[in-house]
């Protein structure tokens, strides 16, 4: 009961850390605008300028919801693969999506080079890289879901989305060989990843498989806690293993698929938070780790791209730098500092 207790105030401190992070995002950048002025507009009161309240309502909110979104969906998403494969260096994209979605956009920005400049001119339009991307990530999804249905061992998923990675890899690279320096360049900007240039539709359409893919990671609690002492455990108490694998699977492509066609391929965040939040949280409930995880990932995406907006400067750095920057040596320290995980 005090560990709950211990918890929630924990969730709560989360929570209040995501608005606190939230509005320091929207107010730092190229123009600072006090907080609260920030919390002005927000609220719907008069800004003492009215170009503020401009940038703030069509710019840098839309910017820091999507932030929060990608973080807590990228997060969630990595906590799922580590219960599902067991495994603390999983993440959300171990199943192939980025490489399948990072395919569909090469396809769109280098295709020209191998398939002629009427395939560019017929397929480049406003939407063609989210659409790109998109299909890309759900192709790689159906199989890898063909794959789950049919196989009973959850590491040969690992190995068939792994071997997805590889092949759509391959074939990307035959695409740079024989693209152009201006296409092959348009190609590494958008593999940098992106939060800032998503319009408030956008930002709508992704919401909505955020929301899907969160309410099925919460229908998938129960099930989640009893994979953590192995399949053979989890059968014992009446788990249909093959359909909460199916499920977490699903939950996993709609949040890192639908990420990864809107802001581009982003690293580090669903590997790095899991183990973040449980250095704040030491639990192995789901119940108390989802939304930990959900917060946390909030948390961290912001901090990073508020680092990566250079406050007071005009120029920007690429949001993948940034949280590989930060992810990549917090996974170290953790494994350097903790050799056991909590699973």
């Amino acid at each position: 009961m005090l560990n709950q207790r211990k918890y929630s105030i924990a969730l709560i401190l989360l929570f209040l850390a995501v608005i606190v992070t939230a509005l320091f995002n929207i107010s730092l950048g190229s123009v600072q605008i006090p907080v609260s002025e920030v919390t002005s507009a927000l609220l719907g009161f008069d800004v003492e300028k009215d170009t503020w309240k401009y940038i703030i309502l069509n710019y840098r909110l839309p910017k820091a919801i999507t932030a929060i979104v990608t973080g807590s969906g990228l997060a969630v998403s990595g906590l799922l693969m580590q219960t599902l494969f067991r495994n603390p260096l999983a993440g959300p994209y171990v199943l192939g999506l980025s490489s399948g979605a990072s395919l569909g956009v090469a396809i769109i920005l280098m295709g020209a080079s191998v398939f002629g400049a009427a395939f560019a001119s017929i397929l480049l339009s406003e939407w063609s890289l989210v659409i790109a991307s998109s299909l890309g990530s759900l192709l790689v999804m159906f199989a890898v879901i063909l794959a789950s249905v049919r196989l009973r061992d959850t590491m040969a998923i690992l190995i068939i989305g792994l071997m997805f990675a590889s092949l759509t890899a391959a074939i990307v690279s035959v695409l740079a060989y024989f693209s152009p320096a201006s296409q092959l360049q348009q190609y590494v900007f958008w593999s940098y990843g992106s939060l800032g240039n998503l319009s408030w539709e956008e930002v709508y359409i992704l919401a909505v498989f955020w929301l899907a893919g969160i309410l099925i990671s919460i229908a998938s609690i129960k099930n989640l806690n009893s994979l953590l002492l192995g399949e053979q455990y989890a059968r014992s108490l009446g788990t249909n293993i093959k359909r909460n694998r199916f499920m977490v699977i699903i939950a996993t492509s709609l949040l890192a698929g639908s990420i990864t066609a809107f802001a581009g391929p982003i690293a580090f965040v669903g590997l790095a938070v899991p183990h973040l939040v449980r250095q704040i949280i030491p639990s192995s409930n789901h119940i108390t780790l989802v939304p930990a995880v959900i917060f946390g990932g909030a948390i961290l995406m912001l901090i990073c791209d508020t680092i990566a907006q250079l406050p007071g400067s005009e120029y920007s750095l690429p949001i993948n730098a940034i949280t590989s920057l930060i992810g990549a040596p917090v996974v170290i320290w953790l494994l350097v500092r903790k050799r056991k995980f909590n699973f």
